[in-house]
């Protein structure tokens, strides 16, 4: 296969190639000792390397060299396994470019040429490949060319898939095609001679909707923050907006949240992601969130099937989904019979004979001696060979974990002890007893000891035996453990609410935290033991919010429930540092150390917060705000007529943030808040969506006659809180403030008693169609939302942090915020890996690593610096190598303490110092570009600040004043420039701050050269060169002046007998001229004085950047790519 050229040494010195063709040019070797029977040492030893090797990196048998005659250093441009692969690609070099290179007279011009060529059959049969992928592989091809033709992205902008389509122009439709790429959506249209093209990023679209209007039946309108666009007549409307929401959301996920948000590897790889894989992601993000299954777990077949269920005596027709550890199954119709198998408790999966009436049965066997049937099965035979080998490996995985285990016990004790450093003020015996409770992990949930009794719970506790016999009567018929059947039925018993015998027990069925807990034994008493003694920011606030989890219960006025509290929480940060420790996993923790031994309680935070509720626990809560807006418009979608009269929703929203966070754990009366919680662990969050549904519709009369979020919040709190889980008792049980609070308050009518059951039931009922497939299409669309508002957010605070401290305009400061944080994305979009990476890391890096909440900030290396600097500076410059010189030097000056990088603080100083300050600001950043640190680019410079000067006035030489009316009578030259100097003098003792450094000759030469190059092409370019050439021939007279006095000095110092150190004598004698010396010389020609004065405009150069940063940038990078 051909290569990417990568330069080898030719000479060799362990001679691991032998030669077996040869030309001018081109060189075809063979790994030494390969395919030969010899016992050649040298054969021997190379077999040897290529051996160890791991197979991952063995190189290939045979190579293609590229070599300039006359040089040591040669590229490989090809490679293959057998000798006949490479010789065809040594019979094309020989006939197709052989001949064309003796035309070269450069030998380095004719490998240039060959390397470019080499490059270009590469990316043809990248196209190639690519192509292969999707269902018309011509076809494909044809538009990818297209593509890269219209828009000259970069190669590596991989596009995914095109849609023929309309744009709307106003009311005029452009019959063009949209084609949509990794990073981008870009339309193009042709018609009557007139050229129709857009290219929108995916980091600039906030919402993707569907909609119809009178010109449209219906289309998708795009919107960015400046403008909406809509595409309509797609022959597959559904399909083109799910890829669009899609893409949007992983590019957005990519971009503006990496370290936060969880994507799989695969989308990671913009190089891999196709059409193809985008509908598998989609399948696999919908089975993750149906069955809530670890986000590791990967999806291998989808097939349609029927499985025999007991309970109704009937094949149940379905899906059947595989993944690395799991078989799924569920029903048509989403929820009415789900199936969940651990391969983990499978004994085996077998070929039943075929019968007539039982076509293509599979049999799946339980360790639990029980066995389900599948049938209509395609492919069967080789989807039962796939299961099979995904069985052996986890199988095989169980009996070494099991070994380690075994091997383990037999040398430590069973019960760990653990040791916990915590300041708790106790005396001695109680110091112990308190030390006891928190090394000893318990063995029983906390209700066994700690029981809450409270007024009117007799009713409740008299149901229990009830619940329980109907729970047993249940797994008799239904099944008992994680592989029992779903189905409505049980819906109905977990609305009654779960025994609190049972209800550990089924919440780790449920969410299957049971096999989590079976696969990790010991894991949890590990983590225990290595995050003890352990302080850190999520320990210190673990700590601050243990007493604050449910107060009112005994079990959390014990120190017993506190201990095992602050184990679960402080083990947990320690497994996952990523989300540590968040506001809301203390209720939750404590909820379920009630029902659930200790360590199954740790299982089940775990399947809570990284299955159940992904991303819900991160820095941002992002999970949960995605939610919120989805209940949003589920709202709309939903409540209509609520919607209609409460136009502003976000109140209501807003309001529901604590119900999703804390499974109502907060808002409603413990024993109701813990059916909710049993309904969330059988249906996951769509029994929360169903549940905030049916409270809002209960008091929609009343929230539609609300008149301000306050009695919106108490309408919602006070029924709430009337909520329970027993019938209304005859007395009320109000207590008598609140009662004569309600009482008084004739705004909000009194609540009477809603019974949890009948709420959940009324729910499950009225919103029953509401399906896990259309949360996570929502989902998909409204995480663009979140994150596009989470980014307008952060540039508010930058921006308001920045503009106090410049001069330049809101509308252009906000430009120019828009142009820096480009220059980041086109690196992710099109820069290698590793300054992809660095950029990355770049934005999440803060100055405190205690804070819990980091704030993205975009920086910027030398590149992405350099790149603005071209585009932005306003100066224009002789020469490419000098302007690239000045942004190296004043990289190195705005980059001193940031790690080499540049914050768009320092960057909009920088500007505003160039368009907006006076003269003497102007000359006094040129003078620093030209003295270390940025002249030498050292590290260690101290602070560079000077004086600031006020006086700007021209000195004149030897000639009139060019306006004597205005100016008066010119003064003798050293007059004036004693005058200045005074000037001097008085700003720096006004100012305390230590002044610039002095600037040798060397520095001074560069300095001029500077000023050279930026008056290339000014109308006065003749007059500036005159000027600068007199400013240089003064600077130069005073530096002599001032050498020949230290000169002097130095002499004289030396005749003393005190004599002073050789270096300092050294640095006396040494050229130099100071800031205000050059700045009173530069004073005295006013053309210089014009040119520095005269004023930039910003918004011009914004608006060019804008024009160019895209193409410019991509064209940088592709070159980069392609010398790699």
């Amino acid at each position: 296969m051909w290569l990417n050229p990568e330069e080898v040494l030719l000479k060799n010195a362990l001679k691991l190639w032998v030669t077996v063709r040869s030309n001018d040019f081109f060189l075809l070797q063979k790994r030494r000792g390969h395919g030969e029977h010899t016992n050649r040492i040298t054969g021997l030893l190379v077999g040897a390397l290529d051996t160890v090797l791991d197979s991952n990196a063995r190189v290939t048998p045979f190579r293609i060299l590229l070599q300039v005659p006359g040089s040591q250093i040669s590229w490989v441009i090809a490679s293959g396994v057998t000798i006949e692969e490479v010789n065809k690609h040594w019979d094309w070099l020989v006939h197709n470019l052989l001949h064309s290179l003796s035309v070269f007279e450069n030998k380095e011009d004719a490998a240039s040429f060959v390397k470019g060529k080499v490059k270009g059959l590469i990316a043809e049969e990248v196209r190639g490949r690519q192509a292969a992928q999707e269902e018309d592989p011509e076809k494909f091809r044809e538009a990818l060319l297209k593509f890269e033709l219209h828009f000259s992205l970069p190669s590596s902008e991989k596009l995914v898939t095109y849609y023929s389509c309309c744009c709307w122009k106003g009311r005029v439709p452009r019959q063009g095609f949209l084609y949509l790429s990794v990073n981008h959506m870009a339309f193009y249209s042709f018609l009557l001679g007139k050229e129709v093209k857009l290219v929108i990023p995916w980091a600039e679209v906030t919402r993707l909707e569907r909609v119809s209007t009178a010109l449209m039946t219906e289309a998708i309108r795009v919107t960015t923050r400046k403008r909406q666009r809509e595409f309509s007549m797609f022959l597959n409307l559904d399909e083109t907006f799910g890829v669009m929401g899609q893409l949007a959301d992983i590019t957005l996920r990519r971009l503006l949240d990496s370290k936060g948000l969880e994507l799989d590897q695969v989308l990671q790889q913009t190089a891999r992601i196709t059409k193809r894989i985008l509908e598998e992601q989609a399948i696999r993000e919908y089975v993750l969130a149906l069955f809530r299954l670890p986000r590791s777990e990967k999806l291998y077949e989808v097939a349609s099937c029927s499985v025999w269920t007991p309970h109704s005596r009937s094949h149940t027709a379905g899906t059947l989904y595989t993944t690395d550890s799991y078989l799924c199954f569920s029903s048509r119709e989403e929820g009415s019979c789900i199936l969940l198998i651990p391969l983990s408790e499978v004994l085996s999966i077998e070929k039943a004979e075929s019968t007539s009436p039982l076509p293509n049965p599979v049999i799946v066997s339980m360790r639990t001696k029980k066995a389900f049937q599948l049938i209509d099965l395609q492919d069967r035979d080789e989807l039962v060979e796939s299961m099979n080998s995904r069985l052996r490996a986890l199988q095989w995985k169980h009996s070494v974990f099991r070994n380690r285990k075994d091997s383990r016990r037999s040398v430590t004790s069973s019960t760990p002890y653990y040791t916990f450093y915590y300041d708790t003020g106790l005396s001695d015996e109680e110091e112990v007893e308190e030390q006891v409770l928190r090394n000893t992990v318990n063995s029983e949930a906390l209700m066994t000891a700690f029981h809450q009794s409270q007024p009117g719970n007799n009713g409740n506790e008299s149901m229990e035996p009830v619940k329980e016999r109907l729970w047993e009567d249940h797994f008799t018929e239904f099944g008992r453990g994680v592989h029992m059947f779903r189905t409505e039925k049980i819906q109905k018993l977990v609305a009654m609410g779960i025994p609190e015998s049972l209800r550990g027990e089924l919440w780790m069925t449920f969410s299957d935290a049971c096999s989590e807990l079976e696969s990790h034994q010991g894991y949890y008493a590990g983590l225990v033991q290595k995050s003890m003694g352990h302080s850190n920011l999520a320990t210190d606030e673990i700590e601050r919010d243990l007493h604050r989890s449910l107060p009112d219960h005994p079990a959390f006025q014990n120190p017993t429930g506190i201990a095992a509290l602050r184990r679960v929480l402080t083990a947990y940060a320690h497994r996952n540092p990523k989300i540590g420790y968040c506001q809301s996993m203390n209720i939750l923790a404590s909820v379920l150390l009630l029902y659930a031994k200790e360590e199954e309680a740790f299982w089940l935070l775990v399947a809570v917060c990284e299955r159940m509720l992904p991303d819900y626990f991160n820095r941002r809560v992002i999970g949960a705000q995605v939610d919120q807006s989805v209940f949003e418009e589920l709202i709309r979608e939903r409540l209509p007529e609520l919607a209609e009269q409460v136009p502003d929703l976000s109140t209501l929203s807003s309001v529901s943030l604590s119900w999703f966070l804390t499974l109502f754990l907060s808002v409603l009366p413990f024993q109701s808040a813990v059916c909710v919680v049993d309904c969330f662990f059988f249906q996951g969050i769509k029994a929360i969506f169903q549940l905030g549904l049916a409270v809002l519709d209960a008091n929609a009369a009343q929230l539609s006659a609300c008149i301000d979020d306050g009695q919106a919040l108490m309408i919602l709190t006070s029924f709430l809180d009337q909520v329970g889980n027993e019938e209304p008792p005859c007395v009320p049980s109000t207590p008598p403030a609140a009662e004569e609070n309600s009482c008084s308050d004739s705004d909000i009518p009194s609540v009477k008693h809603i019974n949890i059951t009948n709420l959940i039931n009324e729910a499950l009922g009225k919103f029953r169609d509401l399906t896990v497939r259309h949360i996570e299409r929502l989902r998909c669309l409204h995480r663009i939302r979140v994150l596009q508002a989470h980014e307008d957010t952060i540039k508010e605070n930058t921006l308001r942090l920045v503009s106090p401290d410049v001069s330049v305009s809101p509308e252009n400061l906000s430009d120019l915020y828009d142009l820096f944080k480009m220059e980041h994305f086109i690196t992710l979009y099109w820069g290698d890996s590793s300054s992809a990476a660095a950029a990355e890391a770049a934005a999440w890096q803060h100055a405190d690593s205690g804070h819990s909440f980091v704030e993205r900030h975009y920086r910027l290396d030398r590149p992405q610096f350099k790149s603005l600097y071209g585009l932005l500076a306003p100066w224009p410059s002789g020469s490419s190598q000098h302007t690239d010189t000045l942004a190296n030097r004043t990289f190195a000056l705005l980059a001193l303490d940031r790690d080499n990088l540049v914050t768009f603080k320092e960057f909009a100083g920088w500007l505003d110092t160039l368009y907006c300050e006076e003269l003497n600001e102007k000359i006094r950043l040129l003078y620093r570009l030209h003295i270390p640190p940025a002249l030498t680019e050292s590290e260690d410079e101290p602070s560079l600040r000077s004086p600031l000067l006020s006086t700007n006035r021209p000195l004149y030489v030897n000639k009139e004043a060019p306006d004597p009316e205005s100016e008066g009578e010119v003064k003798d030259y050293q007059e004036q420039l004693k005058q200045m100097l005074q000037d001097l003098v008085k700003e720096k003792e006004k100012d305390a701050d230590k002044p610039l450094p002095l600037m040798n000759q060397r520095e001074f030469i560069q300095f001029c050269k500077t000023l050279y190059s930026m008056f290339h092409g000014d109308p006065e370019e003749n007059d500036l060169f005159q000027a600068i050439a007199t400013v240089t021939s003064l600077v130069l007279q005073i530096g002599e002046a001032g050498h020949r006095d230290q000169t002097k000095a130095s002499e004289e110092k030396a005749a003393r007998p005190t004599q002073a150190p050789d270096g300092a004598m050294a640095a006396d004698d040494e050229w130099t001229v100071s800031y205000a010396q050059i700045l009173a010389s530069l004073l005295t020609e006013q053309a210089l004085v014009n040119f520095f004065e005269k004023p930039a405009d910003l918004s011009e150069k914004i608006a060019q950047a804008k024009q160019n940063q895209y193409q410019q940038r991509a064209g940088l990078l592709s070159l980069q790519g392609g010398t790699r």
